[in-house]
């Protein structure tokens, strides 16, 4: 773990991780991107499919879905930073797709250092936990995602964190007024984060 804030540098770094296993079935390591000094720093679980084989984070349909409702918040885009509380995608196939698989405690934690890193680097003002891996890396295991998305929170690690549903969430709502329903949720959970940047 290098002991520098340049974003390039732990990017670098980060390909050579071998903290756990997953680097081994990955194609790649997918690290965050965004401007140094984003005003949000937005964690999601890990890389899918999409962003595993592009090597950028939110590139795949969650990413268009979240672009949207950062918009729809009034969060600019360009003052997101994006990551994932694990760099390597976990997978399992099904036919001839890789189905995403929920990373261990043990995986989460090997990410950890890199997180911080991140943190420190890029400063930001808000951290948006969205799904509950990562608002229980960040917020700590006994956090309840249903029960305390969209409040302003602190953690050991930033300052002042919102928690929020994934945008698959979304993505694998059942039907047509589950995902309208799901959907509002999120752009509500973030226009609570841009209040608080106001």
């Amino acid at each position: 773990m290098p002991r520098t804030t340049s974003l390039r540098a732990l990017t670098a770094a980060a390909h050579e991780c071998r903290g756990c296993d997953l680097y081994k079935h990955a194609t790649q390591v997918v690290f965050g991107e965004g401007p140094k000094g984003a005003h949000v720093m937005l964690v999601g679980e890990q890389p899918g499919d999409q962003e595993d084989q592009q090597g950028e984070p939110f590139v795949g349909p969650a990413g268009a879905l979240l672009d949207r409702a950062l918009n729809d918040a009034g969060i600019p885009r360009q003052d997101v930073y994006v990551t994932n509380a694990v760099k390597h995608f976990k997978w399992e196939p099904r036919g001839k797709r890789r189905i995403h698989k929920k990373p261990r405690i043990s995986e989460v934690k090997a990410c950890r250092p890199w997180l911080e890193a991140e943190l420190k680097a890029v400063k930001p003002a808000i951290v948006v936990c969205l799904g509950a891996t990562a608002a229980q890396a960040v917020l700590g295991s006994q956090f309840k995602l249903m029960a305390q998305r969209g409040r302003l929170m602190v953690s050991p690690i930033a300052e002042h964190v919102v928690a929020t549903i994934h945008p698959s969430a979304v993505l694998r709502a059942p039907d047509a007024d589950a995902r309208r329903d799901a959907y509002a949720m999120l752009v509500a959970d973030l226009k609570v984060v841009a209040k608080a940047l106001r």
